[in-house]
């Protein structure tokens, strides 16, 4: 009969003296143009004179890119009635424009020196992110 035994174990090995890290930073300018987005709102008020039931009491409401705000007042008759005095026309314009800067941008060096002894010996690297 035949079998395999098998033993498992750990043991110190010196692989040399160490490392020595050196990391230096440094940063240079980079100049960017990017296009910004941004919404421009054009308010006008128009004039609308109308008076409606209190039952008829008109809200707020979207036409296309405008949003239409009555402004109602009560106005006292021989019955209370709800004139439109107007209507805030809110309209959204989208622009764009170009905006021009410099920003800062690093980078890193790293060099690495090993003292190692042994057979093994490795020589200094460099390593750049």
């Amino acid at each position: 009969m035949h079998r395999e035994e098998l033993q498992v174990g750990t043991r110190v090995v010196d692989t040399g003296r160490g490392v020595r890290i050196h990391k230096t930073v440094s940063e240079h300018p980079h100049h960017i143009d990017e296009t910004l987005l941004y919404d421009e709102l054009d308010v006008r008020h128009v004039i609308v004179d109308k008076i409606v039931p209190l039952s008829q009491a008109p809200s707020a409401r979207q036409e296309g890119d405008t949003l239409i705000v009555p402004v109602v007042e009560e106005v006292l008759v021989t019955e209370r009635r709800l004139r439109i005095k107007e209507e805030v026309h809110i309209t959204r314009i989208q622009r764009s424009r170009t905006q021009s800067g410099t920003v800062m941008l690093r980078a890193e060096d790293v060099v690495v020196e090993r003292f190692d002894e042994g057979p093994h010996k490795e020589a200094n690297s460099t390593i750049r992110r």
